[in-house]
């Protein structure tokens, strides 16, 4: 519905979701387990089938995004260790694997994933949850936020932000649970009482993948990153956006996480 313009950029692909629950249900208001939790059952077989994927994480879920045309190779890619059900009516009905084999094309051995640059930023963020029906008193401060406050300015000469206070704050409203990331110096501008995070209150840093635009074609981003954390039992919440990646991990584990990072590209050059 939003009228052409030369000032929006949309991917010519559609995609599909693809949220993944244990035994078949998801506890209400359950906070992300991570992308490290995912990373070998379905993130790591989808690249190496030379799937490309999005991934969501949200204070509730994670959410793993597909193009339309390659839904075929991740059913017949996930279905000997997942039951894959699709919705219809409100209602979840299984998906037999037959019903794509037709379509089903046996995928090209992928290339091997470029390494991307890995830069992590000072700032220190916040992952929160808003109930809905608080939304409203907190909704001037969010149009505020979304589209008024200042960034750090953009320097044309080597096409990045300074990264010592990078600018990120995503929101996300799905299925009607709200889902925030913020750094720690915003937080501090909405109403505590009103902003809900996990019992321990912990902050996270952040690692940016990317030092350029990624695109939709290539696969393996998210592996690159998952796998090596998941192996050494790291939490990481994901975000991936029209033009780079984001990972944020327990700001503790910060040192760790980067050096895991640093090594995994060594040992692939």
């Amino acid at each position: 519905e939003l009228p052409p313009s030369e000032f929006m950029q949309v991917a010519d692909s559609t995609w599909l979701v693809l949220s993944v629950v244990s035994n078949g249900r998801e506890p209400p208001g359950c906070q992300a387990t991570g992308v490290t939790k995912i990373a070998r059952s379905v993130i790591a077989p989808l690249a190496e089938h030379h799937v490309s994927v999005l991934m969501l994480s949200t204070y509730q879920t994670d959410f793993i995004l597909v193009r339309e045309r390659d839904l075929p190779v991740v059913i017949h890619t996930l279905a000997g260790e997942f039951d894959i059900y699709k919705e219809e009516s409100g209602e979840c009905v299984p998906v037999p694997c037959d019903d794509v084999s037709n379509g089903f094309l046996k995928p090209k051995p992928a290339a091997s994933p470029t390494l991307h640059p890995v830069q992590s930023p000072q700032t220190r963020f916040c992952v929160l949850t808003v109930a809905p029906d608080t939304l409203p008193a907190i909704a001037t401060m969010l149009i505020d936020v979304l589209f008024y406050s200042h960034s750090p300015p953009w320097d044309a000469a080597t096409g990045s932000q300074d990264l010592d206070s990078i600018t990120f704050f995503s929101f996300s409203l799905i299925e009607g649970y709200i889902s925030i990331v913020m750094d720690a110096e915003t937080q501090k501008r909405f109403p505590s009482d009103l902003l809900l995070t996990s019992s321990t209150g912990e902050l996270w840093r952040m690692v940016r993948i990317g030092g350029q635009p990624l695109g939709f074609d290539e696969c393996g981003i998210v592996a690159q990153i998952a796998e090596p954390l998941a192996a050494a039992d790291i939490s990481a919440y994901y975000i991936s956006t029209f033009n780079f990646d984001h990972a944020l991990v327990p700001e503790e584990g910060i040192a760790e996480v980067i050096q895991l990072l640093q090594q995994r590209q060594e040992s692939s050059r």
